[in-house]
C-alpha cells in the first residue's frame, strides 16, 4: 500500500543542535504515522551568515562571549542539549563543535537535492549534522565536505565542481529570503502542508499529532 504524501519542509542550519534534535523527531513521528521520512524537505538557513570559514574557536567560547557567562555556564547549557538529543539516541557534543560558515553545505545540500534521490539526499544532511555536532569537524572545511559526499555515495567529482565554484549560492539565497518573507526568525521552523506551521524542537507526541491532524484534514478534502 502506498504512503500517504503531504507536504513536510523546514527551515534549518547544519549549525543548529535544536535543528537536528527536530529533524530526528520529524522523522520518527512521518514513520510513525504512515508517511516517507525521506520526503521531509530542509529549506537553508543561516544563524551566523559572517561566520568564519576558518576558526580557533569553540562553540563554547563562542556561547560564552555571545551571552557574556562563564565557560562553566555556557558548559551547563550545552550539557542540557547532550541530554535532550540522548533522549532521541543522538550523541551531540555541541561544546566542541567549530563556528565555521555554513555556506558551502547548504550548497551541497541544494545539489544534493537536484540530482539525488531523496534517501541519500536525507543521508547526506544527518551525515554534516554528525560532522558538526558529533565529529566537530570543520562544516566548511572541503575535505571534510567532500568525505561525507563519498560516505552517501554522491559523485565526488562533481561535488568538488560545486564547492569550488558560487553555484547553487542563489538557491541557498532564496531558502533565505523565502524564510524572511514567512518571518522566520528561529529555527528548526516547520511547515506542514503550506499551511501549518511551528518551531523549535517539539516533543516527539506533539508531532505525531500535528501530523495526524493535517493527514485527517488532506484525506477530508479528498
Amino acid at each position: 500500500m502506498e504512503k500517504q504524501k503531504i507536504s513536510v519542509k523546514y527551515w534549518s542550519d547544519i549549525a543548529c543542535p535544536y535543528c537536528y534534535i527536530g529533524a530526528t523527531r520529524m522523522k520518527k513521528a512521518m514513520e510513525t504515522v504512515g508517511l516517507d521520512s525521506n520526503d521531509l524537505e530542509m529549506k537553508a538557513f543561516q544563524l551566523n551568515p559572517q561566520a568564519p570559514l576558518k576558526t580557533n574557536a569553540s562553540m563554547l567560547d563562542q556561547l560564552a562571549l555571545s551571552h557574556a557567562i562563564s565557560r562553566e555556564q555556557a558548559q551547563g547549557m550545552f550539557t542540557q542539549i547532550e541530554e535532550m538529543g540522548a533522549v532521541d539516541g543522538l550523541q551531540l557534543n555541541p561544546s566542541g563543535a567549530i563556528p565555521t560558515n555554513t555556506m558551502s553545505a547548504h550548497r551541497l545540500i541544494k545539489w544534493a537535492q537536484s540530482i539525488g534521490d531523496k534517501e541519500t539526499v536525507s543521508r547526506l544532511i544527518t551525515r554534516l549534522y554528525k560532522v558538526y555536532f558529533e565529529d566537530n569537524d570543520s562544516i566548511a572545511d572541503y575535505k571534510v565536505l567532500l568525505k561525507a559526499v563519498k560516505e552517501v555515495g554522491l559523485p565526488s567529482q562533481e561535488a568538488i565542481n560545486v564547492l569550488t565554484s558560487t553555484e547553487y549560492e542563489i538557491e541557498v539565497q532564496k531558502d533565505l529570503l523565502a524564510a524572511q518573507q514567512n518571518n522566520v526568525q528561529s529555527v528548526p521552523f516547520f511547515v506542514l502542508n503550506d499551511k501549518y506551521v511551528f518551531s523549535g524542537a517539539q516533543p516527539y507526541e506533539q508531532i505525531v499529532a500535528a501530523l495526524q491532524r493535517v493527514m485527517k484534514e488532506a484525506e477530508e478534502s479528498e
